[in-house]
């Protein structure tokens, strides 16, 4: 197995070390010992230097921190000044954070919750929802591998890479979806059942899901969980209190 693969499989351990103190640090120093080993051999000092800079602190969200392990790997073997690394390790914790949070746990996570939901209220068989949770894995993994690669062919230039992705798209495309997919789940699951209400139940809870999508397209992380919810209740009493 290539260093690359076993960084990879590290990575998805990142948290496994988990600390105050250092955050993700000792899990991504961890997961960069395999890419810095031919290091060891053409430049053993700079080698441990590498070592220890890969373990200080650092945190981010664990599906993007990929793009950082490999940005600052590409610039040890550039011979990029160790101050230089230290700052670019320290510019990325905000940005991966932020982007992986609005991928994942604002985007993804709700997306793929909200369509569970609905399947299990409509009676789908236990392999719709198993089947939600392997897509998520898959997107998970495909993530991971994709940001490490990006991370150890751009270097220093990692955030024009980022910029010049698909994850600026995805974020902006994957946010009106969960909302959709949760404000369509939450009348599904309170009892405004298809079956049982009829084209005036459906015409309700679209009503709610096109809500829900637009309201995130247009307010976007200040629309949290808690400020949707009172929304779509607010909905749901509005169209119970129009007979529908």
């Amino acid at each position: 197995m290539t260093g690359r693969w076993r960084a990879m499989l590290r990575l998805l351990a990142v948290q496994g070390t988990w600390n105050y103190e250092r955050m993700l640090g000792v899990g991504m120093g961890y997961a960069a010992e395999p890419l810095l080993e031919d290091l060891k051999v053409v430049d053993p000092v700079r080698h441990g230097e590498a070592v220890v800079r890969s373990t200080e602190f650092f945190n981010c969200n664990p599906n993007l921190a990929g793009l950082a392990l490999g940005a600052t790997t590409r610039a040890e073997y550039e011979g990029i000044a160790g101050a230089q690394i230290a700052r670019l390790r320290t510019a990325l914790c905000s940005p991966l954070g932020a982007l992986g949070d609005e991928l994942f746990w604002a985007g993804l996570v709700p997306a793929l919750v909200g369509l569970a939901l609905i399947a299990a209220v409509l009676g789908a068989p236990w392999w719709a929802i198993v089947g939600l949770l392997v897509l998520y894995n898959l997107v998970r993994l495909g993530t991971a591998v994709w940001a490490l690669r990006t991370g150890l062919d751009a270097g220093m230039r990692i955030g024009a890479a980022i910029a010049a992705s698909w994850l600026p798209r995805a974020i902006a495309r994957v946010g009106p979806a969960a909302g959709a997919s949760v404000g369509f789940a939450i009348p599904v699951v309170a009892g405004w059942h298809l079956r049982a209400f009829g084209w005036s139940g459906a015409v309700g809870a679209l009503a709610v899901a096109a809500v829900g999508a637009a309201v995130t397209r247009w307010f976007g992380p200040s629309l949290t969980s808690v400020r949707f919810a009172l929304l779509a209740m607010v909905l749901l009493l509005f169209f119970r209190w129009m007979g529908l």
